[in-house]
């Protein structure tokens, strides 16, 4: 049995017929294109599939599809606006933040929410409130110094 849903997805209307188990984030990646989120665990632990949904970071591989229906959600590819990377991203470029590019999407979610909530965040913050995300290339003092960095950007 297919179930209809209904989302704004990248500030654009999406209607999707499918299955009601399956996830936000294998209709994003499978039916609607959207790549940039990546699945490293399926159980919600690296925070690779972050998404926002209804302006909250989700890890989207938790979140069936049916929950989505009738709400926003901004994913990785939904960040640039007009041609321009989000500061964030060009901050993790700009420090290296990044390097095998799995787990970079949910981090730079996490960062753009923490930065849109708290424009100004402390060290100690920003590690809090990307606790969820998982990296095993780079460590975190890069993706640190960036999400840092954006926050004086986001200052000006």
């Amino acid at each position: 049995m297919k179930l209809t849903i209904q989302m704004m997805v990248n500030g654009q209307p999406v209607t999707v017929e499918t299955e009601p188990n399956r996830t936000l984030l294998e209709v994003l990646r499978e039916d609607l294109g959207l790549t940039g989120s990546k699945e490293g665990c399926g159980t919600g632990d690296c925070g690779a599939c972050t998404v926002h949904l209804n302006g909250r970071p989700v890890t989207s591989c938790l979140v069936l599809a049916p929950e989505a229906d009738g709400c926003e959600i901004v994913t990785i590819e939904g960040l640039a606006q007009s041609g321009q990377l989000h500061p964030v991203q060009q901050a993790f470029i700009q420090y290296g933040g990044l390097q095998c590019g799995i787990c970079t999407p949910g981090f730079v979610m996490a960062a753009t929410a923490l930065l849109r909530d708290n424009p100004n965040p402390t060290e100690h913050e920003v590690r809090e409130a990307i606790a969820g995300n998982l990296c095993r290339c780079t460590g975190y003092d890069k993706i640190v110094r960036a999400i840092l960095a954006a926050s004086d950007v986001a200052e000006r």
